[in-house]
């Protein structure tokens, strides 16, 4: 996959006001044989449909960085998004919901207590619960957090990027603050091992998206380089995560559901955008209007395992 591009033709003009405008062709996904038939572009479709029908409310633990972007990204695929961490409520408010995301990215004590008692009310309830381990290996407190939330059982998706999963893992994982220097196939193996060992689907991000569970395994080769100059783009897709959960019992479906609707959205977003701050804008257009033909059209999905 070009890293510049995700592995698409764009091409750019200059119109006579002397703003660029680009045009993206995105190339046909590849044929999805009889054994994909549940992971097609027609039956992520399906749980798009559901999610927008269904308006499944969302609660969001999660920081104060991305709770914006997350509730606007939650809110254009048709989701309903609560962001709330006031441990006297959390029981109440998780009866209404339809999934809980767990979002390390700013800690501290009262907010890890906060996510422990939402675990804890979600696991009651049989909620699925995604966990975002934002850093895990950048500091102490970030990994035996996540490592605490992780080991309480009821995670259902963990998603993070190779150095988050690498250092939950155990491995050697380089990490520059909150981002990965590493590429998603390196922690392939870590992945499998936490799915394995926590019983959840893994989700690992990247130039490529590694989806994992005990014996299944998917690659998602969609989306653009630019997402990355985006805050929040990896907790936006925890948060989809959550979503997709609410309405697909299959934690690994929903896993690739959430990757592959950010990922052909993100290429539709970048062939509108002039930079990162119209790409933002264009993001969120993408997810509202993306339908089955979007999905057909640009779906890059393999079946590894």
């Amino acid at each position: 996959m070009d890293h510049a591009t995700g592995g698409y033709d764009r091409t750019e003009t200059t119109t006579g006001d002397g703003h660029r405008r680009h045009r993206m062709t995105l190339p046909p996904g590849p044929a999805q044989g009889a054994a994909d038939a549940h992971f097609s572009a027609a039956a992520i479709a399906d749980d798009l449909r559901a999610v927008r029908e269904r308006a499944p409310l969302v609660h969001n633990v999660t920081n104060f960085v991305v709770m914006q972007q997350t509730a606007n990204a939650l809110l254009a695929i048709g989701a309903s998004p609560i962001m709330a961490h006031a441990e006297a409520e959390l029981d109440e408010l998780l009866a209404y919901a339809g999934a809980l995301v767990l979002n390390i990215g700013t800690l501290d004590a009262p907010w890890i207590r906060a996510m422990e008692a939402a675990l804890a009310a979600a696991r009651a309830r049989a909620l699925p619960v995604v966990l975002d381990p934002v850093g895990a290996g950048a500091s102490r407190l970030r990994t035996d957090t996540a490592m605490r939330l992780l080991g309480s059982g009821g995670v259902t998706i963990l998603r993070g990027n190779a150095s988050e999963i690498l250092a939950l893992a155990g491995a050697a994982g380089a990490t520059k603050g909150v981002d990965s220097t590493l590429s998603s196939d390196a922690a392939r193996e870590a992945a499998q091992g936490l799915a394995a060992r926590y019983r959840c689907a893994v989700v690992v991000s990247g130039v490529v998206d590694y989806c994992i569970d005990r014996t299944r395994e998917f690659r998602v080769n969609n989306g653009v380089a630019m997402m990355a100059r985006i805050t929040g783009m990896g907790c936006t897709a925890s948060a989809l995560c959550g979503a997709f959960a609410a309405v697909q019992s299959d934690p690994l479906h929903a896993a690739v559901d959430a990757m592959a609707v950010m990922g052909v959205a993100g290429e539709l977003a970048f062939a509108a955008a002039r930079g990162p701050g119209t790409m933002a804008a264009s993001f969120l257009d993408a997810l509202h209007h993306l339908g089955v033909a979007e999905l057909e059209r640009g779906l890059r999905l393999e079946t590894l395992a």
